[in-house]
């Protein structure tokens, strides 16, 4: 059992955000930041039985910018 799972999470071309699970495959996606941490914590209890759950949710957000020189 791992006790901690982490998320890369980014902002979605068309709103909101989308997550993928460093090590497993779990991807999920939400409209607004304020659900992100329910979405997660979703995702993780429909990937994993209670006994191997992580007890931790680490968040990695991942932001571009880009502007003109």
């Amino acid at each position: 059992m791992r006790n901690e799972i982490i998320f890369e999470v980014t902002e979605s071309l068309d709103g909101g955000f989308e997550a993928k699970a460093l090590g497993y495959s779990i991807y999920t996606q939400c409209d607004e930041y304020d659900d992100l941490e329910m979405t997660l914590r979703e995702a993780v209890e429909c990937h994993f039985e209670e006994e191997n759950k992580p007890k931790i949710i680490r968040i990695h957000f991942i932001k571009d910018e880009v502007f003109a020189v």
